[in-house]
């Protein structure tokens, strides 16, 4: 009697007990969830009908829109594996996506077909393109497609080992790299999370994550899973956000620390009254205890600050609050707030582990690794056998993620062993912005690093060492920069140096970089 743990049981939980009540709100169009899941079911026959079968990518570049929302839904239960694709990336970074994934549909956003069109003629194994919204010659219309179909659609079998999406991250080499996630990985990820901040029927979600980072953080599926009503806001304004959770009744949103602090930052004339209780889920970066303080002190809201990785479906630990937090005074509570905190119940076994895979000890002072085994880690990278081995050697995920476990046993990380950058939410590669600005012709070695950032919490610093007589200023490398890649990975500081700091075999030595941030900064 076993059946597969997958969050397509969400939707038919969902249809069965609240047909009737709002699902969705996109900008003036409202929901219901019948109504959302017929649509659903129509798109899945039009998939089928375009000849999507199991297996299947179909690869979607789009705002938080209620189609957006739907493809968690409709791509999955035909069959086909979803790949949400960050539309932040540049065009040559989407085309190596939708051609490594292998995705057979690509369907856009109107604010996308252009971008989309210059990238056609490089991926061949795309055979349909569809335009969630406008129009454009070369494109099929969605909800012509939708229009024209039942909704009758041939189900298969769904094995919770099958693959659910595929959701890219740059991680620290050059190329994205494709992190399958199962279905049994998104359930779990689901369940655990309620299990720690519970939802209800009565909760009215607002959209500022983008739905697709690490799949909303399942909450694509979690707000279904308990008849909540889906809030979209298409792009993140503060002015707009703020109006929205007066206008809808938000009582629940998840954002990085940098949309938190867009929040906090918006003058009292622009944001209006500010609803009190909301809840907050915070996680992409460690929230400074500042921000925490400023979101609990100043609007009454509840924040939880979770951790995880796309490759853990994300969440792997929650910062849960005990009873003795509470009589914290605001600021020691925001403090331990900071923290990454404990397992989740179901998200499996975490340590904090030295050079030799044994735990360190809850002193928080000595580092070490986290690492991770459990139903929510990755089946593995798409495609690439060597980078899975090397990320799940010895039978436990790496998270590269330097940490000290505090004597209540809550895990606060320190550093990364790893160059990701983390901006706002987004991991950078530092390794692929090096690569981009090493191709300008006077520049001769080049070292990207991290560096503390009030609003994004760290950007990207480049120093350069300049080719023999070369002549460049700060502001053309970083415009250089902004022509080549996505603009959230282009240094926000640039440093000409005349050497590199480097090991005794030519390695360059980055940590030493990073230790001199504070005067650099400082100049």
């Amino acid at each position: 009697m076993e059946t597969p743990l997958t969050p397509l049981e969400f939707q038919r939980r969902a249809r069965a007990l609240y047909p009737e009540r709002e699902c969705v709100v996109d900008e003036g169009r409202r929901l219901t969830y019948e109504a959302f899941f017929q649509h659903a079911d129509r798109w899945s026959a039009a998939l089928q009908r375009l000849g999507v079968g199991k297996g299947d990518r179909v690869a979607y570049i789009s705002l938080n829109t209620a189609a957006h929302l739907e493809s968690f839904y409709a791509v999955p239960q035909a069959g086909a594996v979803l790949v949400p694709i960050n539309f932040r990336l540049k065009p040559q970074e989407i085309e190596y996506i939708v051609q490594h994934s292998g995705a057979r549909v690509v369907c856009a956003h109107a604010d996308f077909l252009e971008t989309v069109d210059g990238i056609r003629a490089n991926c061949p194994s795309v055979e349909h393109y569809v335009a969630l919204e406008g129009e454009r010659g070369g494109w099929l219309d969605y909800e012509a497609l939708c229009t024209t179909e039942s909704g009758e659609f041939s189900r298969p079998d769904i094995s919770e080992q099958d693959l659910l999406t595929i959701n890219y991250t740059s991680g620290t080499t050059s190329r994205p790299k494709g992190v399958m996630i199962t279905h049994r990985n998104a359930y779990m990820n689901a369940v655990g999370t309620l299990v720690h901040i519970p939802m209800s029927c009565v909760d009215r979600y607002l959209w500022t994550l983008p739905m697709f980072h690490a799949n909303g953080w399942t909450f694509t599926w979690i707000v279904t899973a308990v008849g909540g009503v889906h809030i979209c806001l298409r792009k993140v304004d503060p002015v707009q956000a703020f109006q929205l959770m007066r206008d809808e009744r938000v009582s629940m949103l998840c954002a990085a620390p940098t949309v938190l602090i867009g929040l906090a930052s918006c003058s009292a004339d622009q944001r209006g009254d500010v609803p009190s209780g909301v809840r907050v889920l915070t996680a992409g970066a460690p929230p400074a205890a500042a921000t925490i303080e400023r979101v609990e002190g100043e609007f009454g809201w509840d924040l939880t600050h979770v951790y995880g990785l796309t490759e853990t479906a994300p969440f792997i630990t929650v910062c849960e609050a005990r009873p003795e937090h509470v009589e914290l005074a605001l600021h020691e509570r925001a403090v331990v707030k900071a923290r990454q905190g404990v397992e989740l119940i179901t998200s499996g076994e975490l340590q904090v582990v030295d050079e030799d895979g044994v735990p360190v000890p809850r002193d928080a002072e000595t580092l070490g690794e986290i690492v991770v085994r459990g139903n929510v880690v990755m089946e593995g990278y798409y495609n690439d056998p060597d980078a899975t081995a090397h990320a799940m050697r010895g039978g436990w995920f790496h998270s590269g993620d330097a940490a000290v476990v505090h004597p209540d046993g809550y895990v606060e990380i320190r550093d990364r062993f790893k160059d990701v950058i983390i901006s706002g939410g987004e991991n950078i590669s530092s390794v692929e912005v090096e690569g981009v600005l090493m191709r300008h012709p006077s520049i001769q070695e080049v070292a990207v690093v991290g560096m503390p950032d009030e609003k994004w919490g760290e950007t990207p610093h480049a120093f350069i060492v300049l080719a023999p007589e070369a002549m460049m200023t700060a502001d053309q490398l970083v415009a250089y920069a902004r022509e080549h890649m996505a603009n959230f990975k282009t240094p926000r500081k640039v440093h000409f140096v005349d050497e590199l700091p480097k090991t005794a075999t030519g390695k360059i030595q980055k940590y030493v970089l990073r230790q001199g941030r504070a005067a650099i900064v400082a100049q």
